[in-house]
This record gives structure tokens, sequence and C-alpha cells, in this order.
């Protein structure tokens, strides 16, 4: 996958990125596609907007794929490397693929997946960067919630 194949699919999740965000939500998005670059399914983090801790942007487009055999020809696109709950997801499917907007704001599983075989392609995309620098600056209580960190600890 060529880096503009990744950037071209990662325009999908920054839109469900965005769509999180006009919600009040926490602005990460994803998208599943086939390796032929059909879309499957997308979504975005909803943990705040239905009080849900379990719908991250990852299994949010997971679970608008559907039902399928497998899924071995199968990307995951995402804007924000993939935390532990959403890199389990990824292993325990054996989705062969992750394409990955950025890893600075946030650095979750991505290295624990290539270490087990997964290709993964950190595209260093800065609108990702942006977006989630402002959205941690603007509402750090969110994020502490969303990566399971207590604020109190945090210099």
């Amino acid at each position: 996958m060529t880096t503009t194949d990744a950037a071209g699919l990662l325009a999908v999740a920054r839109e469900e990125a965005l769509l999180g965000q006009s919600e009040g939500g926490i602005p990460i998005g994803a998208a599943l596609f086939t390796t032929d670059g059909e879309l499957l399914g997308r979504g975005h983090n909803r943990r705040v907007q239905d009080g849900d801790p379990s719908l991250h942007a990852e299994t949010a487009a997971f679970r608008a794929a559907g039902r399928r055999p497998h899924y071995r020809d199968t990307v995951m696109v995402t804007t924000l490397s993939p935390c532990w709950y959403c890199s389990g997801l990824v292993r325990q499917f054996a989705i062969p693929r992750v394409v990955i907007g950025e890893a600075t704001t946030f650095s979750g599983g991505h290295a624990w997946l290539a270490r087990a075989g997964v290709d993964i392609t950190i595209v260093n995309d800065p609108h990702c960067a942006a977006l989630m620098a402002r959205f941690i600056d603007e509402h750090p209580e969110l994020w502490y919630e969303d990566i399971g960190v207590d604020p109190s600890t945090v210099d």
C-alpha cells in the first residue's frame, strides 16, 4: 500500500473523527476497507454520546462492517494509534493491516501488532495530530477517561 493510498483511505476516518467532534465526543474516527479499497464500515468514538465505554472508533467501524466469514482481506484505518482494546480486536479477527493517521499524541498497541505480524502504516497526518492535540488541550478530563488514566496522576 502506497502512502497515497493510505492517505486516501484515511480521509474517510478523518471525516468520522470530525463527525464525532461535532457531536461533542472524542474526535477519533475509523473505517474498515477491503484490501481492494471497498469501504465495509465506518464509525467514530461514541463513548461520550452513548455513555458506552466500549464504543471506540475501531469497534464502531468493525460493527458497521457486519459479519464476514474472515477478515484476512481487510484494512483497519484509524485516525489515532489503536488502544489496547482496539488492538485486541485487530488480533482477535486477524485483520492483517492497520493504517494509522498519527501516533504522536497517543501510542497505543501498534508496536505490539507489528510484532505479531500486522502490517502497520503510520501516515503522520498533521490534521489528525492537530485535531487530537487541540481536543486533549481543551478536554483533558475526557481524554484521560478515554485512555483509562487517572488525571490526578498526570504531571
